[in-house]
């Protein structure tokens, strides 16, 4: 993983030592080091009950760890008195369900955190609401309500609404999970295309290729722990067993 301290200059935003988190007597991470760059973008992969969604949703304060420090934009997300609405407003997740509002508008949706958490006023929300449902392709499904797009356009406005808080870092949990072949690559784009624009990106993906393709960073979890990391070269040759045997049942 990029090191800011063999990059000078490099801004790391998103930094995990030590990370333990236990759901009673499970101990689900068994301290998770991680280090993110701005501008990186970082794939996690890993078997089922690897530690990958919870490492996620520790970054975001959705789960509170044991033990361990979890830094994110200047925020210690590991502090009893972290100012969670600050926190928020930097990091953006996308979640496997879209968790849209059927009564509202596509527009809607996406207006409502920014005129609700950040007070824009409509009229400046409804002009970014536009410009982000036109990065996802979708200004044209902008009068439309939910239940009239398919999946994979829900999942593309699910991460709209999230840029539209302009946020740091975007976390995406799975994000294609649910979404058959045609649907996935859709949403893929999405996000290959925020890669491009130097998005900070940390990603939970089974999408084995997609990660080769994007990722600057791939980290293999195993058993609560980082157990493997490096750049896509590691997709092709494995230093562990661990990994090699993932990536087989993976194919």
């Amino acid at each position: 993983m990029r090191n800011a301290t063999e990059e000078p200059g490099r801004e790391v935003v998103v930094s995990l030592k030590g990370v333990h988190k236990k759901f009673g007597q499970t101990e689900v991470l068994r301290g998770v080091d991680m280090e993110i760059s701005k501008g990186e973008v970082v794939a996690i992969i890993g078997k089922s009950g690897s530690g990958k969604s919870t490492a996620l949703r520790c970054i975001d304060l959705l789960e509170s760890i044991n033990s361990g420090t979890i830094t994110v934009c200047g925020h210690k997300v590991h502090s009893p008195d972290v100012d969670l609405r600050a926190l928020r407003l930097d990091i953006g997740i996308v979640f496997q369900s879209y968790n849209l509002f059927p009564h509202l508008t596509i527009e809607e949706n996406v207006m409502l955190a920014p005129t609700a958490v950040k007070k824009i006023p409509k009229k400046e929300a409804r002009e970014l609401a536009h410009r982000v449902l036109g990065q996802v392709g979708l200004m044209e499904k902008a009068g439309q309500y939910p239940d009239q797009l398919s999946g994979g356009q829900q999942q593309r406005v699910a991460i709209a609404r999230s840029l539209a808080m302009e946020p740091k870092v975007m976390l995406f949990d799975e994000v294609t999970s649910a979404l058959d072949p045609q649907l996935t690559g859709e949403v893929l784009r999405v996000i290959e295309d925020l890669a491009t624009k130097g998005m900070t990106m940390i990603m939970v993906t089974h999408e084995m290729n997609f990660a080769r393709r994007v990722a600057d960073t791939i980290v293999f979890m195993n058993e609560g722990k980082v157990w493997e990391t490096g750049s896509a070269s590691i997709l092709n040759d494995p230093r562990t067993p661990e990994l090699r045997e993932f990536l087989q049942n993976e194919l």
